[in-house]
């Protein structure tokens, strides 16, 4: 069975607001038909980052984004992660305001993660970024996790 860090966005397009915002609501499908039919099929994970991230904003919103997670592991914290993530923020010369999007990935690369499941096209499940990241880990002889969006996780069967 496959392991998959479950980042933020996912809860927050579980328990979002509404919406009549078409790509929104397309994403917000998505993952619901992930959610409910194939996340059995997967190891889940969190991290201390997704739940202080979901635990912010409104309170109602907040409190659905932590039950649908309430049942996944959190990964726990160690030194090792904050210097794989400074080593990122200083590759890609990223601003601070990027430190918990590179969190999520040192926490992933550090567990040996398989998947890291988000809707953060933006900043994570980037083409541009997912290969400079996979050389660079390469670099550093880091096994690099496939980024990616619920979408791409619908229809694998394994053994077929």
């Amino acid at each position: 069975m496959y392991n998959v860090y479950v980042e933020t966005s996912i809860p927050s397009y579980l328990a979002g607001n509404k919406t009549s915002d078409i790509i929104i609501l397309g994403h917000r499908q998505i993952t619901l038909e992930w959610w409910r039919n194939k996340r059995r099929n997967y190891n889940l994970f969190i991290s201390d980052v997704v739940i202080e991230e979901i635990s912010a904003g409104n309170p109602v919103f907040s409190k659905k984004r932590l039950e649908s997670l309430s049942e996944i592991p959190i990964l726990a914290y160690n030194t090792r992660i904050e210097a794989i993530a400074s080593k990122y923020m200083k590759h890609f010369a990223l601003p601070g305001k990027l430190l918990r999007d590179v969190f999520h990935i040192a926490y992933c690369v550090h567990y040996e993660i398989d998947f890291l499941l988000t809707w953060n096209c933006k900043h994570l499940a980037n083409a541009h970024i997912k290969l400079e990241l996979a050389r660079l880990n390469s670099r550093f002889g880091f096994k690099t996790p496939e980024i990616c969006t619920p979408e791409e996780l619908l229809d694998f069967h394994k053994g077929e």
